[in-house]
């Protein structure tokens, strides 16, 4: 039976599916918690960024502040690479999801195929044993027939 053949070979191809597919769950993850840690600092630098208008500020505390605002706004640049970054390596696991998916459905489909044919097979073995049966049954009633004409 070569549908059965098939059977580990699937079995291989469905693990690697699965093994894809947490490995994209956990990239998207990573992409989340990423993004979410850029949202958080875009947010902090907004909030920094407005300075409160009515209050004076020493020529000491407007560099320290100017100083942190730039070094805040290259965290914000370099989580921003590190989002695109998670992102291009999920993208690249949804690409190995849907190679393995589909190598997964072309040896189901295959198996199918296999196991269609066997089907085919075991039907017209089954039809002949019928027919043959059937050819005996009437090769026996011809011969009680003239058996019976021949003692009338």
């Amino acid at each position: 039976m070569r549908s059965q053949r098939l059977d580990p070979l699937i079995k291989v191809t469905q693990q690697r599916q699965d093994d894809a597919a947490r490995t994209v769950a956990e990239r998207e993850q990573v992409v989340r918690e990423q993004q979410e840690r850029l949202d958080a600092l875009r947010r902090y630098a907004e909030e920094y960024a407005a300075s409160p208008a009515n209050a004076t500020i020493s020529p000491a505390l407007l560099v320290n502040r100017i100083a942190f605002r730039e070094r805040l706004n290259a965290a914000v640049v370099q989580q921003a690479g590190i989002v695109d970054q998670s992102r291009r390596v999920s993208d690249v696991e949804r690409a190995r999801l849907m190679l393995a998916s589909r190598e997964t459905l072309v040896l189901e489909k295959l198996a199918d195929s296999y196991r269609a044919q066997e089907a085919q097979v075991e039907q017209a073995k089954a039809q002949r044993e019928l027919d043959e049966i059937g050819s005996r049954r009437r090769t026996n009633t011809a011969a009680l027939a003239v058996g019976e004409g021949e003692s009338a």
